[in-house]
C-alpha cells in the first residue's frame, strides 16, 4: 500500500555533509520488504530498507545486494540522468552492514525472484563501522568436507564474541525462528491435552534437588539459590490440584561442564501431570508430545530446515509414530550384544547412549526412543521405586540422535518415603522441608520431566554444539556478551 508522506531527520553533524542524506520523503513510493517483492510490481516505484550485503563500484555503474532477514536481492545503480558520479562514489564507500533505504523501481532481472531493484536514490539510515570483526560472507560458509569448497571459517569464539553480527546469517535467523517454534508448537500440544501454563520462581532457598551444583547469592540477610528445575513447585501445583502443568523458563545449573551439550543457563520445557492408574499414562502423553511437535517442525518449519541445511547439512530426523520404549535392560542387553561390558544398574554412560543412539537406529531406524526403568541407584531422591523390582524405579529418559533430551520419573508423592529417601541420600531434611510438608495433606500420584529447548533445536537439526541454538549462551567460560 502506498505510504503517506513522512518527514524523517537525521543529524547532520553525525553525517557530515554527504548530498544522499535524507530529510523528507519527497514523495509516496510503495514501501516493501523483499519478501513481499513480487513481478506485479514491475517498473514501479518502490522503497526497499534493508542491510547492505556486498557492493561493487566499477566505471559509471554499482552493483550492490542489500539483505533483510535471510533474504537477499540485486540493486543496480548507474550514472545517467537521476544519478550522479559522486552519487555512485557515495553508494560505493557505504560500509557493509549498513541499513540503508533504496528507492527505485523494480525491473526483470536473473537474480533472487526474477526481479532487481534500478536505484534511483540510496540513503543511509545507520552506518555501520568501517572495519568488520567477521565477514558476514565468511559466517554464512556451508560447513562440509568437500576439498572443492572454499574452506574459510569464522570460529565459535570469533562467533560468540561478535554474536550481533553472527545472528545475521541467515541460518541463524533460521534455526532461532525453528526454536521458537519448537515453543510454540509445546504449548499447542499441552494446551489441547487440557495442561495449564503456570510460572515457577526462579530465587529458591536450597537446592533443587539436593546437589550442590547451584548458583549461590545473597538474598538480603541470607543465602539463595538459582533454581536448577521448577520441578518442586510443578509438583507443589499438582498437590494444590492443578492436574496437568507446564512452564517455560531459564533453568541454572552451576556445572562446570564445557562439552558441546551443556549451559549454565538454558531455557527448560518442563510438565508434571496427575494420573489414575499408571505412570506410563504421562510417559505416553511426553511420547505424543514430542511426535507432534517433530511432525509440526517438519510440516511448518520447511523453508527454515531448508536454509539451515545448506550451511550445515544434515539427515532427515526420524521418528515412530507411537514413539519406540524399550525397558532399561532391553537397552543394556543391546549394548552387551554389541560387545560393550556394563551390568544391568550401571548407569549409562554418555558415549554408551550414543552408541545406543546408533544400534536403536540401525534396528528401529528412528532417531527419537525412550528408554524406561532406569536404576533406582543412578536416580534422584524423588523417585519412585518400581513395585515389583526395588532395584528398578518407575522413571525414564527420552534420546535424540543418541542425546538424552529429557530425564523424568513418576515423582515420590508420599511425605513418609520421600523422608525415607533423601535420609537415605544423605540430604539435610531442613533443606527441603517446604518440599516434603506439600505432600502431607494429599497428593496424587504423578510424574513429569523437564526438556531443554536448546538440545531439543540443536538435536533435531543435526548441529554440532549447543551454542549454536542459544541466542547468547552462558557456560563456564562465557558471560557475555
Amino acid at each position: 500500500m502506498d505510504q503517506p508522506n513522512e518527514k524523517i531527520r537525521y543529524s547532520k553533524e553525525f553525517y557530515g555533509n554527504l548530498p544522499l542524506i535524507r530529510s523528507e520523503i519527497q514523495k509516496p513510493v510503495l514501501h516493501r520488504s523483499i519478501g513481499t517483492l513480487n513481478l506485479n510490481d514491475i517498473d514501479k516505484e518502490v522503497l526497499i530498507r534493508a542491510r547492505l550485503h556486498t557492493s561493487r563500484a566499477k566505471g559509471k555503474q554499482c552493483f550492490f545486494t542489500v539483505r533483510s532477514v535471510s533474504q537477499t536481492i540485486q540493486c543496480l545503480l548507474a550514472v545517467g540522468e537521476t544519478v550522479s558520479k559522486p552519487m555512485l562514489k557515495f553508494v560505493g564507500s557505504i560500509p557493509k552492514e549498513s541499513i540503508v533505504d533504496v528507492e527505485g523501481k523494480k525491473i526483470e532481472s536473473c537474480t533472487q525472484q526474477n526481479i532487481e531493484i534500478l536505484a534511483s536514490r540510496v540513503y543511509v539510515v545507520s552506518s555501520s563501522a568501517s572495519r568488520l570483526p567477521l565477514q558476514i560472507e565468511d559466517a554464512m560458509r556451508p560447513e562440509t568436507d568437500d576439498p572443492e569448497e572454499l574452506q574459510i571459517r569464522v570460529n565459535q569464539e570469533t562467533r560468540l564474541d561478535n554474536r550481533i553480527l553472527d545472528l545475521r546469517t541467515p541460518s541463524n535467523q533460521a534455526i532461532f525462528r525453528l526454536e521458537a517454534g519448537v515453543c510454540k508448537l509445546f504449548r499447542e500440544s499441552l494446551q489441547r491435552k487440557g495442561f495449564t501454563e503456570i510460572m515457577c520462581p526462579k530465587l529458591i532457598s536450597a537446592a533443587s534437588e539436593g546437589g550442590a551444583n547451584v548458583f549461590g547469592l545473597t538474598y538480603f540477610e541470607r543465602t539463595a539459590f538459582l533454581a536448577q528445575s521448577p520441578q518442586l513447585y510443578k509438583q507443589m501445583a499438582i498437590a494444590s490440584d492443578f492436574e496437568k502443568v507446564y512452564t517455560v523458563g531459564p533453568v541454572f545449573r552451576a556445572e562446570n561442564s564445557n562439552t558441546h551439550r551443556h549451559l549454565t543457563e538454558f531455557v527448560g520445557l518442563d510438565l508434571e501431570m496427575a494420573f489414575v492408574h499408571h505412570y506410563h499414562e504421562v510417559v505416553d502423553v511426553i511420547g505424543d508430545l514430542f511426535t507432534e511437535i517433530f511432525r509440526g517442525l517438519q510440516k511448518e518449519y520447511k523453508t527454515e530446515i531448508e536454509t539451515i541445511r545448506k550451511q550445515f547439512p544434515c539427515e532427515d530426523f526420524k521418528f515412530l509414530d507411537p514413539p519406540l520404549k524399550l525397558d532399561y535392560r532391553e537397552g543394556v542387553a543391546m549394548l552387551k550384544e554389541a560387545g560393550i561390558e556394563m551390568g544391568e544398574e550401571e548407569d549409562l554412560s554418555t558415549p554408551n547412549e550414543k552408541f545406543l543412539g546408533r544400534l536403536v537406529k540401525a534396528k528401529y531406524d528412528t532417531d527419537f526412543y525412550i528408554l524406561d526403568k532406569y536404576p533406582l541407584a543412578v536416580r534422584p531422591f524423588y523417585t519412585m521405586l518400581d513395585p515389583k523390582d526395588s532395584r528398578f524405579s518407575n522413571s525414564y529418559d527420552m534420546f535424540m540422535r543418541g542425546e538424552e533430551i529429557i530425564s523424568g520419573a513418576q515423582r515420590i508423592h508420599d511425605p513418609e518415603l520421600l523422608t525415607d529417601r533423601a535420609k537415605f541420600h544423605g540430604i539435610a531434611l531442613d533443606t527441603i522441608q517446604a518440599y516434603i510438608d506439600a505432600f502431607k495433606f494429599g497428593c496424587p500420584p504423578h510424574a513429569g520431566g523437564g526438556i531443554g529447548l536448546e538440545r531439543v533445536t540443536m538435536l533435531f537439526l543435526g548441529l554440532d554444539n549447543i551454542r549454536k541454538t542459544s541466542l547468547f549462551p552462558r557456560d563456564p567460560k562465557r558471560l557475555t556478551p
